[in-house]
């Protein structure tokens, strides 16, 4: 998160971060491949700014390269934004795969309560079925069948079966439950995606347009508060904190400069 206002950054889409092969050769027309900015973005500090000098002479050079201005940013146009995203990929990642509803069944018969009554229950409808041997019996010197008894041996199933049939029911409505939260936080973070908006400068006017509409080469205005949509590199910036706790687990925040580290990370 930017602790200061009014910084710009070059971005670069979430999904090119990370490994992968890249193209061989610069495509497209442009001047860095996705491989080359993969690997920009993994140096930080002095080692980042080196790999730029060394590269493509400054960040100028790099926004060169790329075909942007670092004034007026991207042209706007359909069709070069469609070629960035086609050679770079688009500033969106996939969600996870949702669990099925059998999934989550298993997943609430792993609770050891309902393991213990799931036990409890199958040795008490084995022992409703078991008839040991010699079941008359004598009572009072007289040879009695024990109807009540066999009644009772009859009905002795029930219980177990009532056992299983509420771990059934417990199962089957924690279950739900999860899949109703589940789909309704799938709805709430697509309808949050689609609705967040960036800062941008296209055409040499500051527009806002969905995160997922950025590609590589936008110059983003970065202000207070705003949560990194995408990786990026500053281009100006006026004393720049982030707060990447998220990502490398360090609670103080992070000054971000052109001079000593201009390297940005999406979610900071």
């Amino acid at each position: 998160m930017g602790d200061l206002a009014n910084s710009a950054v070059e971005v670069y889409p979430k999904k090119q971060r990370g490994g992968g092969g890249g193209e061989p050769n610069h495509a497209g027309g442009f001047g860095c491949t996705l491989e080359e900015l993969r690997n920009l973005m993994e140096l930080r500090g002095a080692d980042a700014l080196q790999k730029v000098e060394d590269c493509y002479g400054d960040i100028n050079g790099l926004c060169y390269r790329l075909k942007t201005s670092t004034n007026e940013g991207l042209s706007n146009n359909p069709v070069d934004l469609e070629k960035r995203r086609q050679i770079y990929g688009k500033n969106f990642i996939p969600p996870k795969k949702a669990k099925t509803f059998l999934q989550l069944v298993w997943e609430a018969l792993q609770d050891v309560t309902l393991i213990i009554l799931e036990i409890a229950a199958i040795i008490s409808l084995g022992l409703s079925f078991y008839q040991p041997p010699g079941e008359e019996t004598e009572v009072c010197g007289n040879v009695s069948t024990g109807a009540e008894d066999e009644g009772e041996a009859e009905a002795g199933w029930i219980e177990g079966a009532a056992i299983l049939l509420s771990v059934i029911c417990v199962v089957l409505v924690t279950a739900f439950n999860d899949w109703s939260k589940e789909k309704q936080f799938r709805g709430l973070q697509s309808r949050i995606e689609q609705e967040q908006k960036f800062t941008v400068i296209r055409n040499g006017n500051v527009i806002q347009i969905p995160v997922a509409e950025l590609v590589v080469g936008d110059i983003a205005q970065v202000k207070y508060g705003d949560l990194l949509p995408a990786d990026g590199v500053l281009i100006q910036g006026n004393d720049l904190k982030i707060d990447e706790s998220s990502l490398t687990g360090e609670s103080d925040h992070v000054r971000k400069s052109v001079e000593k580290d201009p390297m940005l990370l999406s979610g900071g």
